[in-house]
């Protein structure tokens, strides 16, 4: 890497005044200063676009989007994306935080083991960001068949070289797209490298997205369906991998460190 690298990172927003100030800072406290950020505010109601606003005229780093109807985290990243200039694209939902260091911890392991995907370890806070002491253990390795078994890449810990991949795009549908952008990436990239310390940090809100545990396996079905083009044969087969996966082993990389 002869040059700066330039780090664009994407970041949807949703009614998220309460924690993008934040989220936003913990990117400015990057240690590694050549990035973008991208925020895309998709419909907020509370003033989610005024705080960005008042951030982003005092960096010009800092770039916000302003959606006109509420379209969803896919659709949102994919705008951020498609406006990324960087040769690196990451991503931080609105209420989760980075670690410092994070973008030039990644950045150092992929410039020297070539490598062009990565993503790393990460811990849980509660809503109002209390520890949970736990902490999501990141796979050192993660080869394409692995990732299809079940999602072993926090989003708010990937990175993808948009240099030698080109840009990879979130799949159109409303939940576990960022799963299916992993896998487009996996897939072309051959596998993915983790960071075992943690990077970033979750905060795991009552009302997630992802609390509705049948919706979410309907979702899974249609990742393998949709975006990786299986038969429906061939999608039920991988469902019950994924069961697998998820209730015995990847269950395994959650860690309690009380």
């Amino acid at each position: 890497m002869n040059k700066k690298a330039l780090v664009s990172v994407i970041m949807p927003a949703y009614n998220a005044a309460g924690y993008i100030a934040e989220s936003i800072r913990s990117v400015q406290q990057q240690s590694f200063e050549d990035w973008e950020l991208l925020v895309i505010d998709d419909a907020s109601k509370d003033g989610t676009s005024e705080i960005v606003e008042a951030l982003r005229a005092e960096d010009s780093r800092i770039k916000l989007h302003v959606l006109p109807t509420n379209q969803g985290a896919g659709f949102s990243r994919n705008i951020g994306i498609k406006a990324a200039t960087g040769d690196y694209i990451s991503f931080l939902d609105a209420d989760d935080l980075w670690k410092p260091h994070k973008i030039q911890t990644q950045l150092d392991l992929m410039k020297n083991e070539n490598v062009q995907v990565c993503f790393s370890s990460y811990e849980l806070i509660d809503e109002r960001g209390k520890s949970l002491q736990k902490q999501i253990k990141a796979l050192q390795f993660l080869p394409f068949k692995k990732l299809k078994k079940a999602n072993y890449i926090g989003n708010l810990t990937g990175m993808y070289n948009a240099s030698e991949l080109g840009k990879i795009f979130c799949p159109l549908i409303r939940k576990r797209q960022d799963w299916g952008l992993w896998l487009l990436a996996v897939e072309k990239a051959g596998f993915a490298k983790g960071i075992q310390e943690p990077l970033a940090v979750y905060r795991e809100r009552e009302n997630s997205i992802s609390g509705d545990k049948i919706e979410m396996l309907q979702y899974n079905y249609r990742v393998y369906r949709e975006v990786l083009g299986y038969s429906s044969v061939k999608s039920l087969f991988w469902m019950l991998l994924f069961l697998w996966e998820q209730l015995l082993i990847k269950q395994r990389q959650k860690v309690d460190l009380k």
